[in-house]
């Protein structure tokens, strides 16, 4: 691969390009999983009901997974430079805007630029590591980079009930502002430009807004049976506007797009497919079990939000633990084990903590099997990652990983949704039973915790399909073939925990 690489701006130590990287990678990851602590105060100020304070991270999360390919395609095309500081300006400049919102439109905007900033600035951190580091350097490079990508998704949750206890939760998007504008400057002052010369193809913009609008217009319908029936008008009006985007989008990919962002032979890799409907299933579950146990410590247990992040730090060290075990294991048992394995004890966790009730403790009750799911979650990511990898071609191991990665962000919105939507009918019921005159003792706290009761019920059946699919996972993957790219299995391992 041709490169360019004009000696235009000071040189600069691997440690500060390894700086630059670590630290907008470690923003993006962040911003997340910050905000679930902070979200039940979000939705307070900005009048949301919980169902709809969702749409605060949903909207971030749609058009990170919507552009995310597109992204790490414009770094090679336009130069790793160049992306970066338009990745990190949007970024940064969207921190801003969400933090002085003033209400829901506002806010979920915001979310859905900060989304688009990420999208377009992490891979090309990524970029910036592979183009910069060579030889024995590099896996240390990116042995740094996959460990601050863990660590932000580990100390969201503390770093958002900190900031929300104790300042404002206008602060978990302000904390972005300092921390952007450095990356930028020293960005522009010692990041050398270098592209892809050998770069033909054209960004598909088109296929990336087709596959957004369509699955944000299938989750707003989903949504929208919270206040109108399935059978509505508006519910079948967004359905059939998701159906006609997601149509055209395959349509637009299969036979018109010259550079589609999704070629479709990729698929011919069975365990490429397999991983990505386990990482579909299973990882929209577990994006899920974080929204419904913030609003479960806050609502149910009183916690305020600094004790609600602490409480989710055993959680962090779950997946940690996990996925450290499960890259140890790989190579001795395999990956269809360890997926078979992560599995079970998904689903085992997930359907302990359905029988959760409104006296329900958080060290007797909550923290085993939580943390059970995200022990079982960490286990899952690295195989995943080593199947998407396993069978595909030198050339097409990046876009395998980005999109299990894709796959994985657009999980866990619809899951989100689906399950948001699940829980808040049930929750109506006990409403229903109480203003008709049943003997129903705090009606509202029990429709609650029977709502997050029912999610994770489903999620435990999500996961328990997401073992049988892992089931035809052929039984000779486990380790990469000579045309994978380690790398982007281990970057793609350690990003899948936010």
């Amino acid at each position: 691969m041709a490169m360019s690489s004009p000696a235009t701006h000071r040189h600069a130590p691997d440690w500060l390009i390894l700086t630059i990287a670590c630290v907008a990678q470690f923003m993006v990851v962040l911003d997340v999983s910050v905000v679930n602590v902070a979200l039940p105060h979000m939705g307070l100020d900005l009048h949301l009901s919980e169902n709809k304070a969702q749409w605060i991270i949903n909207a971030y999360v749609l058009t990170f997974a919507g552009f995310l390919l597109l992204g790490g395609r414009a770094a090679d095309l336009f130069g790793r430079r160049k992306v970066y500081l338009l990745g990190i300006g949007v970024f940064t400049l969207a921190s801003i805007g969400a933090g002085f919102a003033h209400s829901g439109t506002e806010m979920i905007v915001a979310r859905a630029v900060q989304g688009l900033g990420g999208a377009i600035l992490s891979p090309a951190t990524l970029t910036i590591i592979v183009t910069t580091f060579h030889g024995p350097r590099l896996p240390k490079a990116i042995g740094a980079w996959s460990a601050v990508a863990g660590a932000g998704g580990a100390v969201g949750g503390l770093a958002g009930g900190l900031l929300t206890g104790y300042v404002n939760w206008r602060w978990v998007f302000f904390i972005n502002v300092p921390f952007g504008i450095a990356a930028a400057v020293i960005a522009a002052l010692f990041l050398q430009e270098r592209r892809n010369q050998e770069a033909t193809f054209k960004l598909d913009v088109t296929g990336a807004v087709l596959v957004t609008g369509g699955l944000t217009a299938l989750i707003y319908g989903v949504v929208n049976t919270t206040t109108s029936s399935w059978t509505a008008s508006s519910t079948l009006t967004w359905f059939l506007v998701a159906a006609i985007m997601l149509v055209a989008f395959l349509y637009w990919e299969a036979r018109v797009a010259s550079h589609p962002l999704v070629p479709f032979r990729i698929f011919r890799s069975r365990p490429l497919s397999v991983a990505n409907v386990v990482m579909l299933l299973a990882g929209g579950a577990f994006f899920a079990m974080w929204y419904f146990l913030t609003y479960y410590f806050q609502n149910i247990l009183g916690y305020d939000a600094v004790r609600a992040g602490f409480a989710f730090l055993p959680m962090a060290v779950g997946i940690i633990i996990g996925a450290q075990l499960s890259s140890r294991l790989l190579v001795k048992v395999g990956v269809r084990p360890l997926l078979l394995v992560g599995a079970v004890l998904a689903t085992l966790g997930f359907y302990w903590l359905s029988l959760i009730t409104p006296t329900s403790t958080y060290w007797g009750d909550i923290l085993a099997p939580a943390f059970l799911c995200s022990f079982a979650m960490g286990l899952l990511f690295a195989p995943l990652a080593t199947a998407a990898t396993s069978k595909v071609d030198r050339a097409d191991a990046g876009l395998a990983s980005g999109i299990l990665n894709t796959a994985r962000q657009v999980g866990g919105s619809l899951a989100l949704a689906i399950l948001g939507t699940v829980a808040y009918d049930r929750t109506v019921q006990y409403d229903h039973l109480a203003a008709l005159g049943h003997h129903v003792t705090n009606a509202t706290k029990l429709g609650f915790v029977a709502g997050y009761s029912r999610a994770f019920e489903i999620s435990a059946a999500i996961t328990l399909v997401a073992l049988i699919v892992s089931g035809a996972l052929p039984t000779k993957v486990g380790h990469h073939s000579s045309h994978a790219e380690p790398l982007d299995v281990a970057a793609n391992a350690a990003g899948a925990g936010h």
